[in-house]
């Protein structure tokens, strides 16, 4: 399966207006934004759990990094309710689930060699951030000098620009934005290759986004078996 797999061309996709596609586990369901092979694959998904779902014990072989955008996702280890970020790296596992059921954005074998950090960032936390023109708040998640991952929030009717020299992807959270002749909402996704400079009008609320500041595929990412 291949989904937006051409890294170098811009992509928005309106993710709330996808079907929800069935995983191998019952309740577990996906809108699959970018996509590279079958149920082992380089991947970037919403992934809803209905009340009561679960997820059978998996290693993370490629690492995963989640942000849970609706509800409380669980494992053994805790419960990270909506706003919450982590990083399980290559090697990790768990079993995931959601009693409540709830709502993820992940991203699966998009890690490289070395990246071995597992962190996780309870909502709110992280690290403030100087504020670009038209924003308000801004906190880093996560940076290595590889990756930098932030939320942000700019200010209503504000035109923002986020200057792009490595390559950038974001998620709108809440409210709305103009790219373009895009009209994106919450859960829209984006993603812009190197030089290519992300410009955004903010509706009437403002808009809250994750964003990613990184190189689309790192050159020494953790390569999928065969």
């Amino acid at each position: 399966m291949r989904i937006n797999e051409d890294l170098t061309k811009p992509v928005i996709v309106h993710s709330a207006k996808l079907d929800w596609v069935p995983s191998p586990s019952a309740g577990v369901d996906r809108r699959m934004l970018y996509r590279i092979g079958g149920e082992v694959a380089r991947a970037t998904s919403i992934v809803r759990y209905a009340p009561g779902s679960a997820f059978p014990r998996h290693v993370h072989s490629g690492g995963e990094e989640i942000l849970v955008l609706e509800g409380t996702f669980q494992d053994e280890h805790g419960d990270y309710p909506a706003g919450c970020y982590f990083r399980n790296p290559p090697g990790t596992s768990h079993v995931p689930a959601a009693k409540d059921g709830c709502t993820i954005f992940v991203r699966l074998w998009q890690y490289r060699e070395g990246d071995d950090m597992q962190i996780v960032r309870q909502p709110g936390e992280g690290e403030a951030a100087p504020l670009r023109e038209g924003a308000d708040a801004a906190r880093v998640l996560f940076d290595d000098g590889e990756e930098r991952v932030s939320i942000e929030r700019w200010r209503a009717g504000t035109t923002v620009t986020v200057e792009n020299h490595r390559g950038l992807e974001f998620l709108v959270l809440t409210g709305s934005l103009t790219v373009g002749s895009e009209q994106l909402g919450p859960q829209s996704w984006g993603r812009l290759p190197q030089g290519e400079r992300f410009e955004a009008l903010t509706g009437p609320a403002g808009a809250e986004i994750w964003v990613k500041d990184a190189l689309l595929q790192h050159p020494d990412v953790l390569q999928m078996p065969a």
